[in-house]
């Protein structure tokens, strides 16, 4: 697939700013799916309900995009927020995978 859009220091229109946040949006939903799937694989794989939520391991993947956005001068607070949510909603959906699964 040709990139059909500038990258964020090539800009010169709103419209250019605009085609690159469309493009980057349907990427990040792509990645998305792609996490979705490995929470079907955790759903499918965890022998009982109770391990589908891990405080420890939440803890961690957050800490870790954290860092990560730092590191790439992205607020860290943002990336916690974002992070947070998601992984929530991850256990959610892994929760209602597992549940349909097993009954």
């Amino acid at each position: 697939m040709v990139q059909s859009y500038k990258a964020p220091d090539q800009c010169e229109t709103m419209v250019d700013v605009r085609e690159g946040v469309d493009a980057t949006d349907r990427e990040l939903v792509a990645l998305l799916e792609r996490r979705f799937g490995y929470m079907r694989a955790a759903a499918r794989i965890k022998p009982n309900r109770e391990a589908v939520r891990d405080e420890e391991r939440k803890a961690r993947v957050i800490a870790a995009a954290v860092s990560e956005a730092e590191a790439r001068g992205i607020p860290g607070e943002v990336a916690g927020d974002l992070w947070e949510t998601l992984v929530e909603g991850s256990i959610a959906y892994e929760f209602d995978v597992w549940d349909k699964t097993r009954t």
